[in-house]
């Protein structure tokens, strides 16, 4: 296809950014084509932004700027000399691919987080297995469920700038004590505000983030469980943090094989226990983490809650049945009119430009959201739908070519436009003032054509 061979181009022209981009939009076309019950429109979405903005931007931009566009075909490793590492947990990895295996999280002595990693073929299977198995670093003769709980000093480190430790020949490691989630300097990772993390998870997490960026999802969290909440798509447990923020936690995956739902259930009929957790960002409108890791809920240590399966000895009133939290205020993002925006951007992915042009008039959509307080999204709607609409005769009645250049930059600034609104409002909602920071709705986007 067009795509593919577009690919290969960039790859041989020393562009694996670009290529990678173009890979990722194919393989979520055959998805959908498929029927793939993985396939999500939205991720269709940031891949074509992704592949779109990286072709216009490796035109025009130089130095610095045009090597992060190129990319790299391998992230190196670079050496990091020697490390005093601690464990924090495990968890278990399983992809969409048939992949399967775990990941474990260590800490250095200075805060930084860096992981030690088994995933291969093998599936969920694979993930309950590789947990018992040595990790493959060193001479170390910890299983990664051990390694979660324990120490490690490493010399002649490597570490990729995601925070992979390498396990090359001249890596040297063996086993230290470990520190408890109180004791330093693991206990530091919790004195951070719930809206510092969240803002640097965030940028961790951000749709558009430079893949050769470094930071963490994670956030460390001390929490007081209030109960089951009823959503849409099943339970969550909520919990409120310090600072007052409520926070509903999720299973990382639904998979009955782990322990995560289990895990959540159980710590539904535990209202008004006090944990510690470590949870993954969720990028929503209201604060939301998967929930991965957390201290015991009556006793010493951890629970890796997608590997180790509570009991109902373990909670502080084993006799107590799930308990629903009473309803929770809507955030300050709940009730944006940009989902109206974001709608327009996502259909025009499966349906195309022509099915966008035949939308007519869409005034009383960018009404309300000029209503809502974006009217710049107000303004990208217009010229969206305008540009696909538009269509120019010859002197003999006959059309011309659609402006397709223009409308892809309209529909790229609007997907941009889209996320980087998203993400401020997701921020806003770990912020206890409610404020909205780094937004700007400025002039309506609809007289000119938006350079991205």
């Amino acid at each position: 296809s067009a795509l593919l061979r577009a690919a290969h181009t960039a790859r041989l022209r020393q562009l694996p950014r670009a290529a990678g981009a173009a890979l990722s939009v194919v393989t979520l076309l055959r998805a959908a084509r498929a029927s793939d019950p993985s396939y999500r429109t939205a991720e269709l979405v940031t891949a074509l932004a992704e592949l779109l903005g990286t072709a216009r931007r490796v035109a025009t931009v130089t130095g610095a700027e045009l090597a992060a566009v190129r990319g790299r075909v391998r992230r190196p490793y670079s050496p990091d000399g020697s490390l005093r590492l601690y464990g924090l947990f495990t968890e278990p990895v399983v992809t969409d691919s048939g992949h399967g295996g775990v990941r474990t999280w260590v800490a250095g002595a200075d805060g930084r987080l860096f992981t030690v990693g088994d995933v291969a073929p093998g599936g969920v299977g694979r993930a309950l297995g590789v947990a018992d198995r040595a990790v493959r670093l060193g001479d170390s003769a910890l299983t990664h469920r051990e390694l979660g709980r324990a120490g490690l000093a490493v010399s002649g480190a490597t570490v990729s700038p995601d925070g992979r430790l390498g396990a090359g020949k001249s890596v040297k490691a063996v086993t230290a004590r470990g520190a408890a989630w109180t004791e330093p300097p693991l206990a530091a990772l919790w004195e951070t505000p719930p809206a510092e993390q969240a803002a640097r998870a965030l940028r961790s997490t951000s749709r558009y983030a430079d893949p050769d960026g470094t930071g963490s999802d994670l956030l460390f969290l001390d929490v007081e469980l209030l109960g089951a909440v009823r959503e849409p798509g099943g339970t969550s447990l909520l919990a409120l943090s310090e600072g007052g923020v409520p926070v509903r936690l999720t299973a990382a995956d639904d998979d009955p094989a782990l322990a995560h739902r289990d895990n959540l259930a159980l710590l539904a009929a535990a209202p008004g226990t006090r944990l510690r957790i470590i949870g993954r960002l969720i990028p929503a409108t209201h604060p939301r983490l998967t929930l991965l890791a957390c201290s015991h809920p009556t006793g010493e240590g951890t629970i890796d809650l997608g590997l180790d399966r509570l009991r109902r000895a373990d909670l502080p009133d084993p006799a107590a049945p799930a308990h629903f939290a009473p309803p929770q205020p809507a955030g300050p993002g709940a009730q944006s009119p940009l989902y109206l925006l974001e709608r327009r951007v996502e259909q025009t992915v499966p349906a195309g430009r022509a099915a966008l042009g035949l939308l007519g008039d869409v005034t009383a959509e960018t009404r309300r959201i000029r209503r809502g307080g974006l009217p710049t999204a107000a303004g990208l709607l217009t010229a969206l739908c305008a540009s696909a609409a538009q269509r120019e005769r010859d002197h003999f009645g006959r059309l011309l070519p659609a402006d397709t250049d223009g409308f892809a930059a309209y529909w790229l600034a609007a997907a941009r436009y889209s996320a980087a609104v998203s993400e401020s409002l997701c921020s806003a909602a770990w912020n206890p003032t409610g404020e909205v920071q780094g937004v700007s709705g400025g002039p309506p986007a609809a007289a000119a054509r938006p350079a991205v």
